[in-house]
């Protein structure tokens, strides 16, 4: 019996330290879970990524809002370039695509645009042309915008006068904005434009500007009108208002009235000044793009304008002005002192102008 019990013990031990190992032993219970598929983990990544991009996008657009996605889409189309290939290389300097800032051209937006001005002097038939010009429907010419002091009171005003017209954000009577094919503007000789020749001739040169020259070859004539002009600036004769133009006979009859009386002792040297002074302003401008036009010419020979319009690069049209011209009768009948007049130009480089039959 005691040696049973002997036996017993290192039986039950070793039953003990069996369970024991068994249960210690890493390999007794499968534990480790099973290995998941890469594919499935990188469908979760992209989905989570997509759902992130989703709801930033989402937070964007309603900080934006309908304006901002709005703005996008039409900073998107201006910078969409228009097709140049059509147009002559020596052309392509001239020819110009603006983006003004106050409007949108919409589908003229690709309507090529010429850069021009009219480049005159004070009664030398500048309106009546300008009209002329105005009436054709693809051109757009500004009038006198250097007439106010404060446009040309230097040439940082200058340009950025001539930057608004170009642009095509000068509002005027005139414009025609959106599907407009040539903007420009009427300016004077003594309008800030002899004094600042060097950086005007360079802007017209660097922005493609094209200038028509027009002017008056009978400087007698063009006298007598400035004189008449300016009795009527302080007289005011038709009804209390000054028209430097007028669009009835009747206006015209009235102003034709004042005959000035001119002096001769200070004549012949008023009209060679006057022709230096334009002979020298061509001289100055004469580097830019331009063509030369004379109002006697387009009197006599209205075919004239056609050739302003092929410069402008417009379709040939028939024009039309409202002006009705002033004086239209011999110098003879509207000059106070003609005896006068007469005899200290006869002889003289000048006496073509007596006799000139430009009023027709």
């Amino acid at each position: 019996m005691g040696g049973a019990k002997a036996e017993d013990k290192p039986a039950a031990a070793t039953a003990e330290d069996d369970w024991c190992y068994q249960f210690g032993n890493k390999n007794a219970f499968d534990l480790k879970a099973p290995k998941k598929s890469p594919l499935a983990l990188r469908v979760v990544v992209f989905a989570m990524t997509v759902l992130c991009g989703i709801s930033i996008w989402s937070i964007c657009m309603k900080q934006l809002g309908s304006n901002g996605w709005s703005r996008i889409v039409k900073i998107e189309v201006v910078e969409q370039p228009c097709n140049k290939s059509t147009v002559p290389p020596s052309e392509v300097q001239f020819v110009h695509y603006p983006q003004p800032t106050t409007y949108s051209r919409e589908e003229c937006k690709c309507n090529a645009v010429r850069f021009f001005a009219i480049i005159s002097s004070q009664r030398s038939g500048s309106g009546w042309f300008e009209t002329l010009l105005n009436s054709h429907m693809n051109v757009s010419s500004n009038g006198e915008i250097f007439s106010r002091k404060e446009r040309r009171s230097n040439i940082s005003s200058i340009v950025n006068t001539l930057d608004r017209v170009y642009s095509l954000d000068w509002n005027s009577s005139a414009s025609k904005n959106e599907c407009t094919a040539a903007i420009g503007f009427k300016w004077m000789l003594n309008q800030g434009l002899v004094a600042n020749h060097v950086a005007v001739v360079d802007y017209f040169n660097r922005r493609g500007v094209s200038a028509v020259f027009l002017f008056r070859r009978n400087l007698l004539r063009q006298l007598v009108s400035q004189l008449a002009n300016n009795h009527d600036r302080f007289l005011k004769q038709l009804n209390g208002t000054h028209k430097a133009h007028v669009h009835t006979e009747h206006e015209a009859h009235i102003l034709a009235r004042y005959k000035p009386r001119l002096n001769t002792s200070s004549l012949i040297r008023q009209l060679k000044q006057a022709d230096e002074y334009t002979r020298d302003a061509l001289e100055n401008l004469n580097n830019t793009r331009h063509i030369t036009v004379y109002y006697e010419d387009i009197v006599r020979n209205r075919t004239r304008l056609l050739d302003a319009l092929d410069f402008l690069g417009v379709p040939r049209r028939e024009l039309a002005s409202r002006h009705v011209k002033i004086h239209t009768k011999p110098l003879s009948e509207q000059i106070e002192n003609w005896d006068e007049v007469y005899s200290a130009l006869n002889g003289t480089q000048y006496e073509g102008f007596l006799n000139a039959a430009d009023y027709t």
